[in-house]
C-alpha cells in the first residue's frame, strides 16, 4: 500500500524542546492503514513504512495519534535540512507500508 499526500510539517507540543517534527497522514488513508494492519501493529500501534520526501528516502514508522485519529510520520532533522523544510512548510510525501 502506497499513500501520496501533501502535508504541513508541525512540532509535537509535548516535545517542543526536542523539536520532534511530524506530518499528519490524511484521515481516510489512516483508516485504510488500520484496516490493513489490524492487530499486527508494533508497540504503540507503530507501522513500518518506507518514505519518500523530495530526494530523501528512508525507513521509519508511523504512529496513531489519538487526538486527531490519524497516523503521524516523524520527519527527522537530517531530512528537513536536506529538503530545506521548516515547521509550517507543506511537503509532498509518499508512504509505503512494509513488513506486513
Amino acid at each position: 500500500m502506497v499513500i501520496e499526500f501533501d502535508a504541513e510539517l508541525w512540532v509535537w507540543d509535548a516535545r517542543r524542546t526536542d523539536t520532534w517534527t511530524f506530518v499528519r497522514l490524511p484521515a481516510e488513508e489512516s483508516e485504510d492503514i488500520r484496516e490493513v494492519v489490524g492487530d499486527s501493529g508494533r508497540g504503540f500501534g507503530a507501522v513500518r513504512v518506507r518514505v519518500v520526501l523530495g530526494a530523501s528516502v528512508w525507513r521509519t514508522s508511523v504512529f496513531p495519534d489519538s487526538a486527531s485519529g490519524c497516523y503521524v510520520l516523524p520527519v527527522k532533522k537530517a531530512v528537513r535540512k536536506a529538503e530545506s523544510l521548516e515547521p509550517g512548510d507543506v511537503a509532498r510525501v509518499s508512504v509505503e507500508l512494509i513488513d506486513l
